[in-house]
């Protein structure tokens, strides 16, 4: 028997709007103090958007509504609050408790801005960093959002380049890396590309304190339209990426790289038969670091690849219809589709066939 969702009615109404906040029932609050769960973005089959907690079991636990399509979920754990950002060119995000037992907190973009639909904390919570858009100018900035201050703007910084999309903070707690895909895109357009004969992607360090840039990385100019999206990082600190390709749809482009510090991006070989599998698009990256592998999904040719992080090698292939979602779980990872699966690292899989699962997931530890 499917786990329902807390009535919808109990949650956020509309990004601005006023909202009913609903304690979660014992059982279910005992269970995200104690287990991981595991956040994400969903669009219902009736055209409702959301932001759903999953049990390691796989199950619908609770969820809050959110007016429009989000993508990414980031998390603090100091506050235990987690952020999920609108999808681009969108201009919410929702500040929720994982458990249900506060109220949402809308944000609102400023203007002249949109998200891109990702986010990290300092390590010490005390500040959110979102990836941006400054449309008028066709650049990519990071806004700063004083947590302490319910969630107030504070300044910005530039990502050094445009289309700026995941952002992850590095382990000396002041260092940012950021994907720049590298397209222009202006909301009066919608979600259309207006610069795919001229994109630049790179990959930058930027030093979070200062705004200033540490490090920059471009790809072969045979590349450039290669755009860099997702990144997570290995057990050795190591930064994998995903690309998703905008040139001629007979181009067979590497797609997954590597970033150290100090040394220029690797792009990583794989078996013909597993890229083209890919159809030139990486929808997500996960890092296993308890396993020492990293997952790569492919909503577009309907492909999971797992990765030996040591030696870069495929270790295991899985075709998913539309696979997004990705996560770490025990030895494996946690899989989402927009089919409404949801696939734990054990392979056992749960159907919830009123739910597109969205592009991304966050696991919540325990000790959250």
């Amino acid at each position: 028997m499917r786990t329902p969702l807390i009535d919808r009615r109990d949650f956020l109404k509309a990004a601005g709007a006023g909202f009913i906040a609903a304690m979660a029932p014992r059982a279910w609050a005992n269970t995200l103090s104690t287990d991981a769960v595991f956040a994400t973005a969903f669009v219902k089959r009736d055209g409702s958007f959301g932001a759903a907690m999953l049990s390691e079991a796989g199950k619908l636990l609770h969820a809050i509504d959110l007016p429009d399509r989000g993508h990414d979920v980031t998390f603090n754990p100091v506050s235990k609050r987690s952020v999920v950002f609108a999808r681009q060119p969108g201009t919410f995000a929702v500040v929720f408790d994982h458990t249900g037992r506060e109220a949402p907190q809308t944000i609102a973009s400023i203007t002249g801005r949109h998200f891109f639909g990702h986010g990290v904390f300092s390590a010490d919570g005390a500040l959110l960093y979102a990836t941006e858009n400054d449309f008028d100018n066709a650049a990519g900035v990071v806004g700063i959002y004083d947590a302490r201050a319910k969630f107030s703007r504070i300044g910005e910084f530039p990502t050094y380049g445009m289309g700026p999309h995941e952002l992850l903070l590095l382990g000396d707690g002041r260092t940012v890396a950021i994907a720049n895909g590298g397209i222009e895109t202006h909301p009066d357009y919608g979600r259309a590309e207006l610069n795919i004969a001229t994109m630049k992607p790179s990959y930058v360090l930027v030093d979070r304190i200062t705004g200033d840039l540490i490090e920059k990385h471009e790809l072969p100019a045979s590349l450039h339209q290669l755009s860099i999206r997702h990144m997570d990082a290995d057990a050795s600190g190591t930064i994998w990426f995903g690309c998703q390709y905008r040139g001629p749809g007979t181009d067979r482009p590497l797609l997954v790289g590597r970033a150290a510090r100090g040394k220029d991006l690797q792009l990583i070989d794989m078996p013909q038969d597993v890229l083209s599998g890919f159809k030139n698009y990486i929808g997500s990256v996960a890092a296993n670091p308890v396993a020492g592998t990293v997952a790569v999904s492919s909503p577009e040719g309907n492909s999971l690849a797992v990765i030996d992080a040591a030696s870069g090698k495929i270790v295991a292939t899985k075709v998913l219809v539309e696979v997004c979602g990705l996560a770490p779980d025990g030895p494996g990872f946690m899989a989402t589709t927009g089919a409404g699966e949801i696939i734990e690292g054990s392979g056992t899989t749960r159907s919830e066939p009123d739910y597109v699962w969205d592009n991304h997931m966050l696991r919540i530890a325990p000790a959250a």
